[in-house]
């Protein structure tokens, strides 16, 4: 039997006193591939913020669960460390940080918290060297600035890059598909599933079924009104494109 990775249970959250999350449940198990749909407003972009630990959300009730620790004790740092990783759907652009830097001090940072040597700027590259091959990102792409002038489709491959070389437990994608072609997604997801860790969980955020066609989820998740109201298989999706959110009986998962 496999082990959750992620336990959430009765979950309320909001940001400037508005209600987002109502009565939220969820468990992924190790391994797992998880799509979370619903419409606008819904709430899964504030699922996704309040697992990582953004301080302009607060959590009225329920808890959180992410390898047998309580994640709303912990900072997001440290979140980050213990294995979680958001993947975001408008990245920012940092001036003056080489996304070489940017990468190498996250990787030893993460390194130094587990109590293992951190890897010299030319070791670092060697690391490097493979994902930027997956990815197909040339290197010179590690010395423009954190971001900055990338196109959406170089944002968003600068994540998945960030993603491979920290090895999460859990990542969570929320919407890193939107705006790409059907050629940039399919780069991305044979990059994901061609290199993380096996037993590494993915929570997707997406509106697009392409995106679901490559990565071929466990479940998915229809969201409405802060609340999963239906969890199912990939045939979910052929009915949310024949017929609509509307057609999802209000229900818990």
């Amino acid at each position: 039997m496999k082990k959750n990775i992620l336990t959430i249970r009765n979950l309320d959250a909001s940001i400037e006193k508005k209600k987002i999350l109502n009565d939220f449940h969820l468990e992924i198990a190790q391994s797992e591939i998880h799509v979370l749909m619903g419409p606008n407003g819904s709430g899964k972009s504030t699922l996704s913020k309040v697992l990582a630990g953004h301080p302009a959300y607060q959590i009225q009730k329920g808890s959180i669960v992410f390898q047998n620790q309580n994640l709303l004790d912990l900072a997001p740092e440290i979140r980050s460390h213990e294995g979680l990783f958001l993947a975001f759907q408008y990245p920012l652009e940092i001036p003056g940080l080489t996304n070489y830097d940017f990468l190498r001090i996250a990787f030893n940072e993460k390194r130094k918290y587990w109590n293992l040597p951190e890897v010299t700027p030319l070791e670092f590259m060697e690391v490097i060297q493979t994902f930027l091959q997956q990815l197909k990102i040339k290197e010179e792409f590690l010395h423009r600035n954190v971001n900055e002038g990338f196109s959406g489709g170089e944002k968003k491959r600068n994540e998945i890059l960030q993603m491979l070389l920290l090895q999460p437990k859990l990542v969570i994608l929320d919407e890193i598909d939107s705006g790409l072609d059907i050629d940039a997604i399919k780069i991305i997801c044979d990059g994901i599933l061609e290199n993380i860790s096996p037993e590494t969980s993915l929570l997707v955020i997406t509106h697009y079924p392409k995106m679901i066609t490559y990565l071929k989820p466990d479940f998915v998740h229809i969201m409405r009104e802060g609340k999963i109201i239906q969890t199912g298989n990939v045939g979910l999706v052929e009915q949310l494109e024949n017929f609509g959110y509307d057609s999802f009986c209000e229900k818990l998962s």
